[in-house]
């Protein structure tokens, strides 16, 4: 889902290499071929000044350097410096211990439509749930962002990306509906699409309930959609035992806060009539039992008596014959219903048949082979990650010596009750295990990369040290702007990786080319970073300008937050980190 963004920035970085060795010296030596520089008289004045500057920065650096490389006390002063920086580091992952930046799959877009799931209780009809979808856009008027919605009651909406995961595209039936809302332009109002889902929430769901429904806000998602945000599969050898832990681990998401948009799989209990005939009363009536169920299946569901042929029409127009809505649903007026017998008498159906009242069976849901209750939610409020009510709902089964919990794999024993975590949970283990695995390959390749290039094992070290420096910045950022550590957030530290080795680097071959000028080691690594100072902060701050420019996107936000913290704090540090750890390693040798 994310690949163009590495292979977009990989054929740009290939494109702007070719242009800073082929286009930049061709325009320059076009544009500067006139231009005659040189260092006379009238320019001394304008050369005296840039030594001054730069030996401004030398004395800057060798003031900022100097304790860290003299004698034993540079050592301990080293020793010092690096616990600095673990601290530093450690505080930036505190953040996300104390919930001070959420780790998020990917935060919510802003887009210009909502979606009104609405579910009643098995064997409602139809009218019911129109009448509650119809009291929903009621209010749904009311709400000054919305321009339309269109009701689907007993059917499903138009097929959606999200609706096609989720399966709504299946549902049917006289107990479903579906309103698809429609926003004005997010250009013309000020509430994103996600905060007029939580402000519309509540009242929506108080209609619902009030009719025994449960109503579901969903909204479109940034990425790759799942069944629902924090999904939980129960397993186990019994169903009915299923459906007991599930009700259990339901009643615990709606004891946890902020969980919303709580709803299941198991179907509500619904009473069912089974008409039997007596077979011997009807014999002695003289009544047929083919023509009892004809009858019934008349009245309930029509039956075509006789056809009008016309001249006009194509086909004969036929002639049908049922109840009307309201006596179907009338019990009573069904079974008052008379058939005719051989000898022409009408007999009441209620002497010929039984009633036997029962429940409706259920249906059971299956995943991969296995009879599976899904027990679904979402989360609101501050945190608005699934991913930390899901962990809290974990803690308390695991003090409550409850169901065995699996977050990755599949159960393995089918023959227990089990407890599967799913959602958003899973694509997003999935997601940061596979750009971890990218991230280490990545900087394996570096290694070897920069191994190569110093005929060295030990310089890669020293050039990618200043790699972990990016989280000291990262970290915060995103805890300063109030935003969540994302995909697109990982993307950005990824890429950090590339930028600050690159400094690295630049800092590293300057030290070897005035070592191999006869400069001393400690002068080197401070003229290193007085000279290449300027260069590195330049392109780092053209950099961190390019990121601004998508820091109020919705989505990509969070790497725009990750290229400009995280570059602003590691090229401050690797100016002072890379010579140091340099100066450490290269010491005695």
């Amino acid at each position: 889902y994310m690949s163009p963004i590495p292979i977009n920035a990989s054929m740009g970085m290939l494109a702007s290499l070719i242009i800073a060795f082929v286009f930049t010296p061709w325009l320059t030596n076009i544009l500067l071929a006139k231009v005659h520089l040189s260092h006379d008289a009238e320019h001394s004045d304008s050369y005296n000044e840039k030594n001054e500057k730069n030996d401004k920065l030398n004395a800057f650096f060798t003031r900022l350097m100097s304790p860290f490389l003299q004698g034993r006390a540079g050592q301990r002063n080293r020793w010092l410096l690096l616990l600095g920086i673990f601290v530093l580091i450690a505080l930036a992952l505190l953040l996300v211990a104390n919930k001070m930046v959420v780790l998020k799959m990917l935060p919510f877009d802003n887009k210009s439509e909502l979606q009104v799931v609405l579910d009643m209780p098995e064997g409602s009809s139809l009218e019911q749930t129109s009448r509650v979808l119809h009291e929903i856009g009621g209010f749904l008027d009311t709400v000054t962002e919305v321009t339309d919605y269109e009701v689907y009651a007993g059917t499903a909406s138009p097929i959606s990306f999200n609706g096609l995961i989720r399966q709504y595209y299946l549902r049917k039936g006289a107990n479903v509906g579906d309103i698809q809302v429609n926003l004005i332009d997010k250009q013309h109002r000020q509430r994103k699409s996600h905060e007029i889902a939580l402000a519309i929430r509540q009242p929506i769901q108080t209609i619902a309930r009030k009719y025994s429904g449960n109503a579901k806000i969903v909204e479109v998602p940034p990425g790759p959609p799942v069944q629902s945000p924090l999904v939980a599969e129960i397993y186990g050898l019994d169903y009915t035992g299923q459906i007991r832990e599930a009700k259990q681990i339901r009643q615990l998401f709606e004891n946890t806060a902020d969980i919303i948009d709580i709803d299941d799989s198991i179907e509500y209990p619904s009473t069912k009539f089974t008409v039997v005939v007596d077979r011997q009363k009807a014999a002695l009536l003289g009544v047929n039992q083919a023509a009892i169920v004809q009858a019934l299946a008349t009245v309930l569901n029509g039956a075509d008596v006789t056809y009008l042929h016309d001249k006009h029409l194509k086909y004969p127009a036929p002639v049908r014959l049922e109840y009307s809505e309201i006596d179907k649903a009338d019990l009573e007026q069904v079974l008052a219903l008379r058939v005719r017998s051989e000898s022409g008498n009408l007999v009441p159906l209620l002497e010929i048949i039984q009633l036997q009242k029962g429940t409706r069976e259920h249906n059971i849901y299956h995943k991969d082979l296995l009879p599976v209750v899904f027990v679904t939610a979402d989360m609101g409020g501050v945190v608005d990650s699934p991913l930390y009510g899901m962990f809290e709902i974990s803690a308390e089964l695991e003090n409550n010596n409850s169901l065995a919990q699996y977050f990755i794999s599949q159960p393995e024993n089918p023959y227990e009750y089990t407890l599967k975590w799913d959602g958003e949970w899973q694509i997003t283990y999935e997601t940061f295990r596979d750009m971890g695995i990218a991230y280490a390959v990545g900087l394996l390749m570096i290694y070897l990369l920069v191994v190569a290039q110093f005929r060295s094992y030990l310089v890669p070290l020293v050039i990618m040290a200043p790699i972990p420096l990016t989280i000291i910045g990262i970290m915060p950022g995103h805890a300063l702007l109030g935003a969540q550590f994302t995909a697109t957030s990982m993307i950005g530290m990824i890429a950090l990786a590339g930028i600050i080795v690159r400094n690295s680097i630049l800092l590293v071959d300057f030290i070897n080319q005035l070592l191999s000028d006869g400069i001393a080691l400690h002068d080197a690594v401070v003229q290193s970073a007085s000279v290449r100072a300027k260069p590195i902060i330049l392109t780092g701050i053209a950099a961190m300008i390019g990121g601004f420019f998508i820091i109020d996107d919705p989505i990509f936000g969070g790497l725009a937050i990750s290229l400009i913290f995280g570059l602003l704090v590691s090229t401050l540090l690797t100016l002072l980190v890379i010579p140091v750890v340099y100066y450490a390693a290269m010491e005695k040798r």
